[in-house]
């Protein structure tokens, strides 16, 4: 279905996402080594959710300045795919980030080390901090595109995460509940892995040219079939070229009576898919209704 975009500047959206970079990396930084020298796991876990936050911010900006490339003969398609690419080998790599960290959890609640619970409150409260400057930043961003959506609900949530590192150091200076550390470092590595799972589907999707989720493939090709002078279309495969940018290819058989109409039926089909449907790129073949495709398959080649 058509999509609606918000309008900013590209040099706008740029800045804001390169300040978020920043932030996202220095506070990494600076995790890590409280983490090392507090001895908090559920600190260092928190770091490394705030570096792919990082990375998906890298992405992000990436992706917006590489997509901005028009095709050429090397890239047909154009590259706006980069992105989808880089999603897929980020959502891998939290899952085998996530799981580690449910190892070490697990293996710090046999014998708790001793934490530094200043440390982890101080260096938690800044993440909190940090993760609402980045959603802040994304907020207005989120509105014209999914992925950016995608990233501000990302880091709104951190800031939830930076909250139970908060509440576990509060814990470790009031009671000295040594094993509250490594339970909300699973709860961070639960969380991360719940996040990889559920959004790496859509990458996995689009590179497999798996129709588009949000469009109904029978209901196209039945008001393709309705328009005047269609008898049939078969071969139909959808796809994605881009995130917001639905495709079709198929074939199209015509009435024998109607084929000197040809370009008006193609016109009125095109004209169809782009206004209820937003496939704004089709590619159609024809056929006369003698010589179509005997037994032909609705979708695929068969």
């Amino acid at each position: 279905m058509p999509h609606d975009h918000a309008h900013m500047e590209p040099k706008e959206g740029d800045r804001r996402v390169a300040i978020a970079i920043w932030a996202n990396g220095l506070l990494t930084v600076a995790q890590i080594v409280g983490g090392i020298l507090s001895g908090s796991l559920a600190l260092i876990a928190d770091a490394i959710h705030n570096f792919s936050d990082m990375a998906s911010l890298v992405i992000a900006f990436g992706a917006r300045k590489i997509a901005r490339r028009p095709a050429d003969a090397k890239m047909t398609f154009g590259y706006g795919r980069v992105e989808i690419v880089a999603a897929l080998i980020n959502y891998t790599s939290l899952i085998i980030i996530g799981l580690y960290l449910v190892y070490e959890g697990a293996m710090r609640f046999v014998d708790p080390p001793e934490v530094a619970g200043w440390t982890v409150v101080i260096l938690g409260s800044v993440a909190l901090f940090i993760d609402t400057l980045t959603a802040w930043l994304t907020y207005s961003m989120q509105k014209g595109s999914v992925n950016i959506r995608a990233l501000f609900l990302h880091n709104l949530s951190d800031a939830l995460a930076s909250v139970a590192v908060i509440v576990g150091g509060v814990l470790i200076l009031l009671y000295d509940v040594r094993w509250v550390d490594p339970a909300i470092t699973i709860g961070i590595a639960a969380y991360i892995l719940w996040l990889a799972f559920s959004e790496i589907g859509g990458p996995i999707r689009t590179l497999m040219l798996g129709s588009p989720p949000d469009i109904d493939t029978d209901k196209v090709i039945a008001a393709v079939e309705d328009v005047d002078g269609v008898e049939e279309v078969h071969h139909a495969h959808f796809w994605q070229m881009q995130e917001h940018r639905a495709a079709l290819d198929t074939h199209v058989v015509i009435a024998e009576d109607r084929w000197d109409d040809l370009e008006n039926i193609k016109t009125a089909i095109k004209t169809r898919l782009d206004e209820e449907f937003g496939i704004d790129h089709s590619t159609l073949e024809f056929e006369r209704s003698a010589t179509k495709h005997r037994d032909a398959d609705r979708y695929g080649h068969g």
